[in-house]
């Protein structure tokens, strides 16, 4: 569950900054890299998740401006009482943005699963069809623990600020068929699900990895 907090300190040099929440005694460190939305200020009301890495306190991760603010202010007068017609009006549109961003949230999500289910069919068709060999699902798999190893050990050195896991690597092992493990890996620890180039790669290699899988198995009808 994501706690409120607001920033209390940001350095827009080194791009990183801290933010105050009441439920955390000490303020929680966090980086651009897991900030989503316009640029932090101080003073700015956000939404964030929040781990502990080894002794280095409290970090922020999927860190963007709060929706609702509450804010602490003395009793005022009661509105005057609104007609069932304005409650439905102003209720209605809030209901289906709500409904409309829940929707858009999920639909990588689907898109992903779909794409995994039809890439996972394609293999066994083509066991099948004896264009591979069964051995080649062992392969698979480990391929897709190493991605998803790479993925959690490039997070852990961005938590630590160590050195980090070149992209061209993830992209090497997601476009030689590790892509499944690195879509668990970026939606486990939300890492590289904010950097759009990264995304528009990644995705292509998705296709590339897919179509050269497809062909492979009807290029000998084909023929």
């Amino acid at each position: 569950m994501k706690k409120q907090g607001t920033v209390v300190r940001w350095d827009s040099k080194k791009a990183f900054g801290f933010i105050r929440c009441p439920q955390i005694s000490a303020d929680v460190f966090f980086h651009l890299r897991d900030y989503e939305g316009p640029p932090p200020t101080e003073g700015l009301r956000v939404m964030f998740e929040d781990i502990h890495v080894g002794g280095k306190g409290p970090r922020a991760l999927s860190v963007e401006p709060a929706r609702n603010t509450i804010v602490n202010a003395p009793p005022a007068a009661p509105p005057p009482p609104a007609g069932p017609e304005l409650l439905t009006s102003r209720q209605a549109p809030s209901r289906s943005r709500s409904q409309w961003q829940k929707r858009r949230d999920e639909r990588p999500l689907w898109i992903g699963l779909g794409l995994m289910v039809f890439w996972l069919i394609l293999w066994l068709v083509g066991i099948g069809m004896g264009r591979f060999p069964w051995v080649i699902l062992t392969a698979v798999v480990l391929l897709n623990l190493i991605t998803f190893y790479m993925y959690w050990r490039d997070k852990e050195a961005a938590v630590n600020e160590t050195q980090r896991t070149p992209e061209d690597w993830l992209h090497g092992l997601a476009v030689l068929g590790g892509w499944p493990g690195a879509w668990f890996a970026q939606q486990i620890f939300r890492h590289k699900t904010s950097k759009q180039p990264f995304r528009l790669i990644y995705w292509a290699t998705v296709a590339i990895n897919i179509l050269a899988l497809l062909a492979w198995m009807v290029w000998p009808m084909l023929r």
